[in-house]
């Protein structure tokens, strides 16, 4: 599995995730549209560590500056 995330392709999806994670902690989103948000989190958050994104795959997509 080759990288295909760059660090601010990474950065950018951490604060997203924390940012969903701190509005389901302030109640701000609840019931479901909480569960899907908190699955859309934890979805950037694994491919932020991994810095791979399958949905960039099929389209040829990189964000990383170094070749693999």
């Amino acid at each position: 599995m080759k990288k295909n995330m760059g660090t601010t392709d990474k950065a950018i999806r951490i604060l997203i995730a924390i940012g969903i994670a701190l509005l389901y902690f302030f109640d701000v989103i609840e019931g479901t549209l909480a569960y899907v948000l908190m699955a859309v989190a934890i979805i950037l958050l694994l491919t932020s560590f991994i810095s791979f994104c399958p949905l960039y795959k099929p389209f040829g997509i990189s964000t990383c500056k170094i070749k693999q």
